[in-house]
Formats: C-alpha cells, structure tokens, sequence
C-alpha cells in the first residue's frame, strides 16, 4: 500500500497566529515596550495609583485587559506589570488580576497556535510524536510543571501547547492554577515598589530562584509529577510480569 501524501496545509490557519505576531512586533517597532521598565514604572507609581483609585471598578478591568493583551502578543515584561499590579491592587488582589489576565491573553495565544500549527508537529518525527502523545495523555500535569517552574518562556508554552492539541479546559485550568505562585511572589514585590523606589533600587526578580522560595515550587512540581511517574511504573511492572 503506497505512503499516504501528507495534505498541503491551508494558508488561512494561520492567520490568527500571524496577526499576534504582527501585532506585537508593531508594538516593539513603536516604542512600547519602552514603559515595560522600572524606570517608567518608579516614575509613573503615584499617577498609576491615583488613576486607579479614580476608576474602581474600570480601573481593574483595564488593567486585566492590559495584561491579557500584552500576554496575547508575546511582548516581555510581563513580570514587572505583575509588580505593578502588586503595587497597585495589593498582594492579594494584584495577584487574582494578573492570574485572570495572564490566562486570558494565554489562551488566545494558545487558540491561535492550536489553528495553526495543530498536526504539523507530528510531520517532524516519530519522537516528537511520542512527546504529542505523552502531553496529550498527562497534558495537565506537564502544564503545571512548565508553568510552575518557569524554564522556558511563558509565550513559548503557549504555543507548543497549542501544537500538541491540548484540551482547552486543560490548557486554561492548568495556566490558572500553575501561574499563582510565581505570580504572587512578583506581586508581592511590587507591595513594597515604594520603598524600592525610595532606596533607589529595582525590584529583585531572582528572589524566585533563592532556596527558600524555589524549592517550595520544586515541591509542588514534583507533586504535579507523581502521577505520571507512577503510571509509567505500573505499565513498567505490568510488562515485567506479563
């Protein structure tokens, strides 16, 4: 029986996908990622919280839909907006907004790679497709660990996850869920930006690689690890004693 021929892959898919990346490099080519910097943020801190107060309930949605947009198009910077949303709303409440901000701007990342790239990744080999099928079957529990200890870059993850074909309700559950803790700690920097600013200092983002706060991470990581460990330990014990 001949090898079937793979079917060409229509243009049109990739439009979604492509007018992400289009619209993120007008973005950078316009300066905007200029105000994603401490500078900008320590200069803008009383004007932002004034703003905020002024708007209520605006405020949030505004800053939530920011957020998801920025997430959306891919730009860096993320981690100092989750600061500012820190300083903004609190600890608490900045990190519930950045969470529903960054899920939101993630999933349609991951909408638009799911359309255009969903079935390519198996064209490129039979181990990348053993990778497809061993996401698909423990999809939630390697999304909460590439999103719990952030390795690779958060826009990256949404696209392979995406490629794989990723159940939607996976993909967002897992992002809402396994973005919190780094969330808060960022958030809970931008809780004392004042006293930051007034030190003539920026924030220290590698506070999320001290022991104390990583392994704690590390743990939860595992955690989300050990029903796939076990599953390939039975299926291991299963084969020695058949």
């Amino acid at each position: 029986m001949a090898d079937e021929v793979p079917r060409p892959v229509a243009a049109h898919r990739f439009v979604p996908l492509g007018i992400l990346i289009l619209a993120g490099a007008l973005f950078v080519a316009f300066g905007g990622h200029r105000y994603l910097s401490f500078a900008a943020l320590a200069e803008n801190r009383e004007w932002l919280c004034e703003l905020v107060a002024q708007a209520g309930a605006k405020g949030v949605i505004a800053f939530i839909l920011c957020y998801a947009g920025l997430v959306a198009l891919s730009v860096p910077g993320a981690a100092l907006l989750t600061i500012a949303g820190g300083y903004m709303f609190g600890p608490w409440l900045g990190t519930a907004y950045v969470v529903i901000g960054a899920t939101a701007g993630a999933t349609v990342v991951f909408l638009a790679a799911r359309a255009g790239l969903a079935g390519l990744i198996a064209r490129a080999g039979p181990f990348v497709g053993r990778l497809e099928n061993g996401f698909r079957r423990n999809g939630l529990n390697y999304l909460l660990v590439l999103r719990l200890i952030p390795i690779f870059p958060f826009w990256l993850v949404n696209l392979v996850a995406g490629a794989v074909g990723l159940r939607l309700w996976v993909y967002v559950f897992g992002t809402f869920i396994g973005i919190i803790p780094v969330t808060f700690i960022y958030a809970s920097l931008g809780n004392g930006l004042g006293t930051l600013v007034e030190e003539g200092r920026p924030p220290d983002l590698a506070i999320l690689y001290r022991p104390s706060v990583f392994l704690p991470i590390l743990g939860l990581a595992a955690l989300a690890l050990l029903p796939v460990i076990y599953q390939r330990w039975r299926a291991r014990t299963g084969r020695e004693a058949a």
